[in-house]
């Protein structure tokens, strides 16, 4: 398929151009590859230098990922910088990314496809920023013992840390991926008794308990798998290219 195609149908999907981001998230397509081809997908959390190694290596001419090659600035075309950009360009990786785009993504999102694993119909929205609710919330009665094992099966057994500040029994859950642990507020002030979340400062564990939530951690790279492997299987599905996900935890 033509690269071009595929990102344009990308870009309209995930409703690029209308959602506002972070300045260093340049969502949409960051490298061009020469031949202007997709042939094989790849998807990852990050675009690193270990994460297109293992890209090139499975053949891939499309690199699909969450966090993209400019997260840290300006940067001079030196080290590790230069080493990306060249093992890219003499491959033919192209790298597109998506961050709260893809968040944010009604079916796709990393939100939504986690509250689809967890059984949980999304109801309503929170964390404003700039004219886009980031999470989701679902009104959602269960106990939170089970909440917690659903979590960790949807996690593929990975740890899920508990912090118990709130009722025993859910009512109102909200789910936030990636770093949104330190909006413990922002969910109290939503009515919500239960958050989902991946990482949090040190200080959003006490604040939730004085605010009488209940917060589960599932760690920042493991709650953002999910949306870059939903969107390389809705390119399966309408296009037909092969994808396949390169897994490189960062444990946190």
């Amino acid at each position: 398929m033509n690269l071009a195609d595929l990102v344009s149908h990308l870009d309209s999907e995930l409703r690029i151009a209308e959602i506002a981001d972070y300045s260093n998230a340049l969502n949409g397509l960051q490298l061009e590859n020469h031949s202007g081809k997709v042939t094989k997908i790849v998807a990852a959390v990050d675009a690193t230098l270990p994460v297109m190694r293992k890209a090139v290596a499975a053949g891939a001419d499309l690199l699909i990922v969450h966090h993209g090659m400019f997260w840290t600035g300006l940067q001079a075309w030196t080290g590790p910088v230069f080493q990306k950009l060249k093992l890219c360009h003499d491959s033919g990786l192209a790298v597109y990314s998506a961050h709260l785009p893809l968040d944010v993504h009604p079916v796709l999102g990393n939100n939504a496809q986690i509250a689809q694993a967890l059984g949980l119909t999304p109801s309503g929205g929170f964390l404003e920023y700039k004219g886009s609710n980031v999470g989701v919330t679902a009104d959602h009665e269960m106990p939170l013992d089970e909440l917690v094992l659903k979590f960790q099966a949807a996690l593929g057994g990975s740890p899920v840390h508990v912090c118990g500040g709130g009722p025993k029994t859910t009512r109102k859950i909200g789910l936030s991926s990636g770093g949104s642990g330190s909006e413990v507020a922002e969910a109290a002030k939503a009515g919500i008794d239960t958050f989902i979340t991946g990482e949090g400062p040190h200080w959003s564990y006490t604040l939730a308990e004085e605010l009488g939530i209940n917060v589960l951690y599932g760690g920042h790279y493991a709650t953002e798998t999910f949306g870059v492997k939903a969107l390389a299987a809705h390119i399966e599905a309408k296009f037909g290219i092969p994808w396949e996900f390169v897994d490189h935890p960062t444990g946190l």
